[in-house]
């Protein structure tokens, strides 16, 4: 019985403890609230624990940037978070996407062919024209750094820190097939998912690596008209959608990313040619991470000056940098224009040569012939390893560079045979081929393919076949007596 009664007290008092320490927590809360004048969010003051303490610190500190402007950020930060598309002109049209997605479109002001998602809209990855690579989904903001950074036809653009691959894509979108995109993620399984995308989107003349930007940017020493850093940042704009970005932060985890952000920046430099262009970008924003390290970048490199943006969206600040708030109708940016002063020639590399042996070629157009109307429009053929590629008109030769691929995988050598492989046919379209099959994205027909199982095909139909989407190519099979193996690659169906 004394035994009972001993615990019985025991709980009692954990549980008188654990009351006195919520009221403390509760108090401390208020009295942060009282001394700097505002309420926070109800949605944030709801996290738990650590999240409600960081978005107090977050808080604070946002209301020193936006000073009469914080009600305002308040109120916009309490709604939903903005979601987005970017229509991929490689594939498809905004016109012809609107007519096909079954929703709503509506412009943003940070990209000519970025949209805003309708909130209602969800598993919008499991479209078929997604998986078709006609679109992309981005965060609305986020497409703001490449309208800056103002990709012209035969540019060649470095994208330091490119996974996913959102803004190396639209990078991939606004050279319309010509220069080079060279797309860089040091860390390898992401460069993985950034190489997968500019498969999806599909690209023809990009080269994906993984390497540090020190080691890229050296061995190509001003070899870029345009080069873009969208840095690695502690993700204040991320925090409306993804809670792990609110756990993360601290304002030790901000001052560590400035500091990181600064050497990138340096490192970066180095592969922009005279008279380039840099843009510095972010998705956070904290002014450690965003004005203080164009400032330090300025003071440690005179011969690099801001420069005018030339869009009319978010706010200025540093006079032509730009800030984009959620107010502004994005979850969060910062962009700054970064031009090289001094005058001179580019530095000259020397291409990578194609060395394909003329029996190779031969049976490489052969076997294209098979399946595609004009097969020699397909240039510049690589053999690596059995693996055969079109490499880039102006893919350098480099030294010590881990690099993923070059240009596009065209197949695979097996025996005797050649393999197909994906990317080839996702830099094709519909009118590319002999033959083809095309399907509604609301077929069951489309939704079969992409779950990885066979499908009926014409009778007559031998040979791979490319199978389209509203008349966009999402991927391949073999046909033979009237069903379609399918070649779907087993990473990419919807289980």
């Amino acid at each position: 019985m004394v035994v009972i009664i001993v615990l019985v007290l025991v709980v009692v008092l954990i549980v008188v403890v654990v009351l006195i320490v919520v009221v403390l927590v509760v108090v401390i809360v208020l009295v942060v609230i009282v001394i700097h004048n505002f309420t926070p969010p109800l949605k944030i003051l709801l996290a738990q624990n650590k999240g409600l303490y960081i978005m107090n610190e977050f808080l604070i500190r946002i209301k020193e940037i936006l000073n009469d402007e914080f009600d305002d950020f308040l109120k916009c930060y309490n709604g939903d978070n903005f979601k987005g598309l970017r229509v991929n002109t490689l594939k498809s049209s905004f016109e012809e996407l609107k007519r096909f997605i079954g929703f709503e479109l509506k412009k943003t002001p940070f990209c000519k062919n970025g949209a805003y998602i309708p909130k209602e809209v969800q598993s919008l990855g499991n479209n078929p024209l997604h998986h078709a690579g006609a679109f992309y989904i981005q965060e609305p903001s986020a497409t703001s750094a490449v309208t800056m950074l103002n990709v012209q036809k035969g540019d060649k653009v470095l994208d330091l820190c490119a996974a996913p691959g959102g803004k190396s894509t639209q990078i991939a979108a606004d050279l319309m097939g010509t220069g080079l995109l060279w797309s860089n993620e040091i860390v390898k399984n992401r460069a993985n998912i950034l190489l997968s995308n500019i498969e999806r989107m599909g690209v023809k003349n990009a080269v994906v690596s993984s390497c540090h930007p020190d080691v890229l940017c050296n061995e190509l020493n001003g070899f870029f008209d345009k080069v873009l850093v969208d840095a690695p940042c502690s993700g204040e704009g991320m925090f409306r959608k993804d809670s792990n970005a609110v756990q993360e932060w601290s304002v030790e985890h901000v001052k560590s990313c400035a500091e990181r952000q600064l050497q990138i920046l340096n490192s970066a430099k180095n592969a922009l040619k005279p008279d380039g262009v840099m843009v510095y970008s972010t998705c956070t924003f904290s002014k450690e991470e965003n004005e203080q390290v164009i400032e330090k970048f300025l003071e440690q490199n005179p011969d690099f000056e801001i420069a005018e943006p030339d869009v009319t969206f978010g706010r200025r600040t540093m006079n032509y940098a730009v800030r984009i708030f959620p107010m502004d109708g994005g979850e969060g940016h910062f962009a700054a224009k970064l031009k090289r002063k001094n005058q001179g020639q580019a530095v000259y590399h020397l291409p990578v040569i194609a060395n394909a042996n003329k029996k190779i070629l031969e049976n490489v157009y052969n076997f294209l012939s098979e399946f595609l109307t004009e097969p020699e429009k397909i240039k510049n053929i690589k053999v690596i390893n059995d693996k055969i590629y079109s490499i880039p008109n102006e893919m350098p030769q480099t030294s010590g560079v881990q690099i993923l691929r070059g240009g596009v995988l065209i197949g695979e050598i097996k025996k005797n045979r050649i393999e197909p492989e994906h990317h080839l046919f996702m830099t094709l379209n519909k009118n590319n081929f002999k033959q083809s099959v095309d399907f509604d994205l609301n077929s069951d027909e489309i939704n079969k393919f992409l779950h990885g199982e066979e499908i009926d095909v014409p009778m007559d139909f031998k040979g791979y076949t490319p199978v389209c989407v509203n008349g966009i190519t999402c991927g391949f099979g073999k046909a033979s007596d009237g069903k379609l193996k399918n070649k779907y690659p087993k990473g990419l169906r919807i289980l």
